[in-house]
């Protein structure tokens, strides 16, 4: 699996980076999320709202994004940082979809594994009509408005 782009980034390489991390764990590829480790620093900080990598990473795939679409918007970057808009969907909670807004923001090592990541996001309950992540549905392509960033 390529870590490319390392940094330092420019507007394109941070893009591709969002881009790239975005589309492989919409695969839902049990196979990414069992090497995701490869992507992050052995001593890297993880942070996803009240949960740490030592319990997020090992449990996520398996317990919470079975029924999971994910979009992330490049909202800023710097040499070695990029932070992006998220919009996760996902029904991991008596199985109603819910939407989270959040922001992540991530600093990556020179070989550009990530380092560290911290994302905040607020939880909304959905119903089926307001999910964008039904199959064959290019994620990238959905127009979600402003009010929802």
């Amino acid at each position: 699996m390529s870590l490319s782009p390392p940094p330092p980034f420019t507007a394109e390489t941070a893009y591709e980076k969002v881009k790239k991390a975005q589309d492989r764990w919409n695969t839902k590829s049990a196979f990414f999320h069992h090497h995701l480790h490869h992507h992050l620093l052995r001593q890297g900080i993880w942070r996803n709202r009240e949960d740490f990598f030592t319990s997020w990473a090992r449990n996520q795939w398996g317990k919470r994004e079975r029924l999971f679409g994910l979009r992330k918007v490049l909202f800023a970057f710097t040499e070695n940082r990029i932070a992006v808009q998220v919009l996760v969907l996902d029904a991991h909670d008596g199985m109603k979809w819910k939407r989270c807004y959040g922001l992540e923001d991530c600093t990556f090592a020179e070989d550009g594994r990530m380092r560290k990541r911290q994302m905040s996001g607020n939880d909304i309950v959905l119903d089926e009509l307001e999910r964008w992540d039904k199959d064959g549905v290019d994620v990238n392509e959905v127009d979600i408005s402003e009010a929802h960033w």
